[in-house]
């Protein structure tokens, strides 16, 4: 049985394809089933598709913002449908012949996803009808329109979706057996508005969002990159494996370090571990959390004031106290919440530090073990690998 996070990871990941899903709502509500799309990957191939499928009313999810930005009047001041629908007036792109094709349909339904559109870009009446969701989502109306903009965000596309109402083969609403035959029949994801709560409520409980999610070929092997909104800058990432790991994996903690990752400086051993870290974690299965903590937690431009005094014979332990820092100001919070929300919470950790393990174990991350990582060292970082050694107690 697939857990809620499994359910919508699945179902986002077969949007993000372009392919429908099918969204159920509870028993108690509507008690109907829509297939989702998202408006952004529209095409007039799965729009007659969802169309043959679906049979119901062809509508566009959107968001508050969204809509105002479009000039999307509601469709009537006095809103007495028995669940709030919020339809707005229907809408043509302009380019439109008919408007009523698949293929215009299509059309218009990527343009309303296209950020780039205007007003002036769409007339009214037409043969689309947008809807508008509710601000906080299915946390705040448990309805296919929000559900559907929920998973707009998850797949980190703009925040509009098209959906359609699914009747059964007689005309009437599909239930759960016809949804399912449905399913089977046309190899559909399918995901209830619960779920999206479930996940929704979860993910409310962290600090951090979860972002986009894409693909990352590398010289290393194949990666998928997510971002974490952290609200301190720049988002951190989780580099995953497409490799399985075989029974417990490794994941490696990495510390952001612009001057030795990315220019190849010889004052640290940055650069080759994280080559290293992700050589093993694509042949061992596992995962590289990447931390926007630059210089142990102070930052590029303390870093490099930092360096100033070490050129004069302070260590990187007293070089950051001497300007009023803590030797070591960085925090392994979020980098838990990540590892969580991938559902890496049993590991082995790539590391020479026990604090990270300390501080994971801390957070609620089982750590079954620690892997030695020792890689570039050489005469110029010799030094300041033994204050590494000497001071911050790393096992080398």
């Amino acid at each position: 049985m697939l857990t809620s996070f499994e359910k919508v990871n699945l179902a986002v990941e077969s949007l993000k394809k372009g392919q429908l899903i099918i969204l159920t709502d509870d028993q108690n509500r509507e008690h109907e089933g829509d297939l989702v799309g998202l408006a952004s990957f529209a095409s007039g191939e799965t729009i007659n598709r969802a169309l043959s499928i679906g049979r119901g009313v062809l509508a566009v999810p959107m968001t508050k913002d969204r809509a105002q930005q479009l000039n999307l009047a509601q469709m009537t001041t006095d809103n007495s449908e028995k669940f709030q629908t919020k339809f707005t007036v229907s809408v043509d792109h302009v380019d439109s012949t008919t408007g009523v094709s698949a293929y215009e349909r299509a059309y218009t339904i990527k343009q309303l996803a296209n950020l780039s559109s205007r007003a002036s870009d769409f007339e009214t009446p037409g043969h689309v009808f947008p809807l508008v969701a509710e601000d906080h989502g299915v946390l705040s109306r448990q309805g296919h329109t929000e559900g559907a903009v929920d998973l707009a965000k998850i797949a980190g596309v703009p925040p509009v979706a098209y959906i359609i109402e699914i009747l059964a083969a007689d005309g009437t609403m599909a239930r759960e057996d016809a949804l399912n035959q449905l399913a089977d029949t046309y190899h559909l994801v399918q995901l209830s508005i619960q779920d999206l709560i479930a996940y929704r409520e979860a993910h409310q409980a962290f600090s951090i969002q979860k972002q986009a999610t894409v693909h990352l070929p590398t010289a290393h092997g194949d990666f998928n990159l997510t971002a974490y909104d952290t609200k301190n800058g720049q988002p951190d990432l989780l580099i995953s494996s497409q490799t399985v790991a075989k029974d417990v994996p490794l994941v490696r903690l990495q510390s952001e370090c612009l001057t030795g990752e990315v220019f190849g400086s010889l004052r640290c051993e940055c650069g080759p571990q994280l080559d290293a870290a992700l050589d093993m974690i694509n042949h061992e299965g596992g995962a590289v959390v990447y931390l926007r903590q630059e210089g142990r937690g102070i930052g590029i431009n303390e870093k490099l004031k930092s360096y100033i005094l070490q050129e004069n014979n302070y260590d990187t332990f007293d070089a950051n106290v001497a300007l009023g820092h803590q030797p070591d100001e960085r925090d392994y919070k979020q980098a838990a919440e990540i590892l969580k929300l991938a559902g890496l919470t049993r590991i082995k950790l790539l590391t020479n530090n026990p604090n990270k393990m300390q501080s994971l174990i801390d957070y609620g991350i089982e750590v079954v073990a620690h892997v030695p990582l020792i890689t570039g060292i050489n005469t110029i970082n010799k030094d300041y690998m033994t204050t590494k050694k000497e001071k911050f107690n790393h096992m080398l």
